[in-house]
């Protein structure tokens, strides 16, 4: 198997063992592809060119798949409540070191309801019941 073959196969092996509300917290193939389409294969704080001065050149050539609403609080692997991010800004915004986060979960959730008219906080958390 070649490099990306491999990585694809690992996580579909990873996510054949985790339990149906880990497996509700990760973004799938399709949701990934959505997102990046979506965010035309960009960064979106990088988009805006917020604050710009904290980002590595290094930093924004890796990309990630950021929750709005973290896994650790029950936020669901679908596309209204992700977005993609450079490693400088998803750092920024996870680590909350720079005073920045609430701020920047201010942009993100504009982000969605931009892009999902009907987007609601209350749909992005799984629920057992429903």
């Amino acid at each position: 198997l070649v490099g990306s073959e491999m990585c694809i196969r690992d996580r579909a092996d990873r996510m054949s063992k985790m339990s149906k509300q880990a497996r509700a917290r990760e973004f799938n193939a399709a949701s990934r592809q959505i997102i990046k389409e979506r965010d035309l294969y960009q960064c979106i704080f990088c988009y805006m060119e917020y604050h710009m001065e904290d980002v590595t050149w290094y930093g924004q050539q890796l990309l990630s798949i950021m929750h709005y609403i973290s896994r650790s609080r029950g936020g669901l692997g679908i596309p209204q409540n992700g977005a993609l991010g450079c490693q400088s800004h998803h750092e920024m915004l996870d680590n909350g070191n720079k005073g920045r986060r609430e701020e920047m979960l201010q942009i993100f959730r504009q982000y969605l309801q931009d892009h999902y008219p009907d987007w609601s906080e209350d749909d992005l958390t799984y629920n057992k019941w429903g």
